[in-house]
């Protein structure tokens, strides 16, 4: 085992930075993973500010990348030494759901916290069954996936979270076709995923809406047609709507928003996460016309195969990472990055160790 690491811990009243964190060996099937980088999302923040119920003590972070240090008994497809992206899916593998190819909904891997790591003798919770801030972690080997040894860290950290949710919101919720219209709303760090998934997919349309002027060149940059500041000009530029809207902030109005602006068997994707009592309201005489609206989990994807992919195409210059790496931060300045990721000065702050 080794011996103690540094980690941000939320403890209820604050997160922090420590370094007397305590990270136990891998069991069978697991995998302990040397963490080089890892992305802030606004998943981590939502967990302080009570967005997302968590109990604590809790080793935050999700979105990491690494090198396998050990693995447990029975593990074949990583070794020592291998280079890896994370997921956050610690499916089982082997219920109704994982055979059916749909690892996001796997009830082994939703609600079921872990507490592999120790703070002073007293057990602390796994965030996302994965706890990307902390310099070593103990994750189910089926999360970690081989990914080249070429890829810098800080990008490949980001596949495990936020391309693979807003890419294959694009690819494998929405699957958006070659000609389609899409509307983006948010153009953050998932928004910005979304829009180069679209891109990937070959809508000939793409609206981003972000109510930051400055974010213009940047969303254009990962695909985006067309730029506005609100949601309410759309049809503007769609005058009988999107295919495809995108939710990537989280808020109720703009979930409205989204499922107005669609043309005719058109398809609104929630993606951001508005409190967990949440409630939104649309006119039900408006999705006669074939229109849908669908839930995403984890941009329903399948991490062992997807990342994999993700990577590929990172490496043909088809899927931009290292452009949505805005800044770095040693794990000692997460308290910066969480500000710069709070108030939207960043598409995303990596972590690194």
């Amino acid at each position: 085992m080794p011996g103690e690491i540094r980690g941000v811990i939320y403890d209820g009243a604050q997160p922090r930075v420590v370094d007397d964190l305590e990270v136990r060996d891998p069991g069978p099937g697991e995998v302990r993973v040397a963490i080089a980088a890892a992305g802030l999302c606004h998943s981590d923040l939502s967990v302080v500010d009570g967005t997302i119920p968590f109990p604590v003590p809790v080793v935050l972070g999700h979105e990491g990348a690494g090198v396998v240090e050990a693995v447990g008994d029975g593990v074949t497809h990583v070794r020592p030494g291998d280079h890896v992206a994370l997921s956050t899916l610690a499916n089982c593998g082997a219920c109704a759901d994982c055979d059916r190819g749909r690892p996001t909904m796997c009830r082994e891997a939703i609600g079921r916290p872990g507490r592999p790591f120790t703070r002073g003798g007293r057990p602390v919770y796994q965030f996302a069954s994965n706890s990307a801030f902390a310099e070593r972690t103990v994750v189910k080997a089926v999360q970690a996936v081989c990914i080249p040894e070429d890829i810098p860290m800080p990008s490949a950290a980001l596949i495990g979270c936020g391309v693979l949710t807003g890419v294959g919101a694009v690819l494998n919720r929405a699957r958006v076709d070659q000609g389609d219209s899409v509307l983006v709303i948010g153009a953050g760090g998932i928004g910005l995923n979304v829009l180069q998934g679209a891109r990937i997919a070959g809508a000939s349309r793409i609206v981003a809406v972000d109510v930051n002027p400055e974010k213009e060149a940047v969303a254009r940059r990962f695909g985006a047609t067309d730029f506005l500041t609100s949601a309410d000009r759309v049809r503007d530029v769609l005058p009988t709507g999107a295919d495809h809207a995108f939710e990537c902030v989280g808020r109720v109005e703009l979930i409205r928003a989204a499922i107005d602006s669609l043309d005719r068997h058109g398809q609104a994707v929630l993606l951001g996460v508005p409190p967990a009592t949440a409630e939104a309201a649309f006119r039900v005489s408006s999705m006669y016309l074939d229109k849908s609206i669908l839930g995403c989990r984890y941009g329903s994807s399948r991490p062992q195969r997807d990342i994999a992919l993700y990577a590929r195409l990172y490496r043909e210059g088809r899927l931009l990472l290292d452009e949505l790496v805005t800044a770095t931060y040693p794990v000692e300045d997460y308290e910066k990055a969480a500000a710069d990721a709070h108030e939207g000065r960043v598409a995303r702050a990596v972590l690194t160790f």
